[in-house]
């Protein structure tokens, strides 16, 4: 409940309607949603779809390339999932009904087997999730590795899409790269960086017949060498995790996106699609 206040608060002073009509009604927005369940996606649609309009990612990319983006539909909005988690199989009859274009961005390495995210990996106490993110790509392995988990190791089950999924779900999605094991970039070395750019674009290419031109960054972060990296491979864009609204303008290796929590009630959901939440995050220094 205290969660759910702020947002609450938020929504009844009007300030998000505000923000969507007003500072949203000529930019491109972005959200995303990881594992998140059909039920509260189903909300999140009937919710969205009467104020915003939701277009692909293809159709801002084709606007910024041809210079059309005021062109575009008023209050844009487009839908992303990142991962590739099992469960986004179940959007697909919403995704259908609704005529929805999500993309949805996959770890090439580990969707269509049974390894495992790394960072659902049970290391007690000892080591939080975000300790992992910030420490070499090299040690955060070894650590995981006393716990069991190798990028590569098949567990009984499995967490990613498989292929038939992808396959079923290719007219609805459009599925682009999130890396090979979703390591943290900047965290990479040169050479690991590399292979996670560039063999995620080449494996989504070759085994499911993708045109692979958007890299969203794992978890957000990103640096110089990997927009560099992502431009040799041959990517259109990148995707960042950067609050804001996108436009003609708007760096395409840089393009900003609200990450909304899988759990979020209504009130959060247009508060932060709004824009809001980051503003004012902004405004506090956070």
């Amino acid at each position: 409940m205290l969660r759910k206040i702020p947002f609450l608060l938020l929504r009844l002073t009007g300030i998000p309607f505000f923000f969507r009509e007003v500072l949203q009604k000529k930019k491109v927005s972005i959200i995303l949603f990881h594992d998140i369940d059909p039920d509260i996606i189903d909300t999140y649609l009937r919710t969205l779809i009467p104020k915003y309009n939701i277009i692909s990612l293809k159709d801002y990319i084709k606007a910024k390339e041809t210079g059309t983006v005021d062109e575009l539909p008023p209050k844009s909005l487009i839908i992303t999932l990142d991962d590739g988690h099992k469960s986004n199989y179940e959007l697909k009859p919403l995704l259908e009904r609704y005529n929805v274009p999500a993309t949805i961005f996959l770890c090439s390495g580990i969707v269509d087997t049974n390894r495992h995210f790394w960072w659902k990996q049970d290391t007690g106490k000892e080591y939080s999730r975000e300790h992992l993110k910030r420490i070499p790509n090299k040690e955060k392995l070894e650590i995981l590795k006393e716990f069991g988990f190798e990028v590569t190791k098949e567990f009984e089950d499995r967490q990613a899409l498989s292929k038939h999924e992808i396959e079923d779900m290719k007219n609805m999605a459009d599925f682009q790269s999130h890396t090979v094991f979703h390591p943290i970039l900047p965290n990479c070395t040169d050479e690991e960086a590399d292979e996670e750019i560039s063999q995620s674009k080449k494996e989504l290419e070759e085994k499911y017949g993708f045109k692979i031109y958007a890299l969203s960054y794992p978890n957000g972060d990103y640096s110089d060498r990997d927009i560099a990296l992502a431009k040799k491979a041959g990517y259109t864009c990148g995707i960042t995790i950067e609050p804001g609204f996108n436009s003609q303008d708007t760096d395409l290796f840089r393009l900003k996106r609200a990450s909304i929590r899988d759990g979020a009630d209504i009130n959060e959901l247009l508060v932060k699609a709004s824009g809001l939440w980051w503003y004012l995050r902004k405004m506090m220094g956070q």
